[in-house]
């Protein structure tokens, strides 16, 4: 029989407070900027980057215009 691992729940509680961390950035940033200064519906960003963290990079990668 395989042997299954357990996460660490240091690594979990670490990156549950990154990824809250940077939806609040991400957040903030949203409040904040202009909706024409952003690529689609604002709500559409927050849901994202809400869901994972990759939705907030996407956010700032793609989603903010300059």
């Amino acid at each position: 029989m395989a042997e299954t691992r357990k996460p660490n729940k240091l690594v979990v509680v670490g990156v549950l407070v990154v990824h809250s961390v940077v939806a609040a950035v991400t957040w903030r940033d949203l409040r904040s900027r202009p909706a024409e200064r952003i690529r689609g519906p604002k709500r559409i960003w927050q849901i994202a980057s809400a869901v994972n963290t990759l939705g907030s990079i996407a956010y700032w990668v793609v989603g903010r215009k300059r």
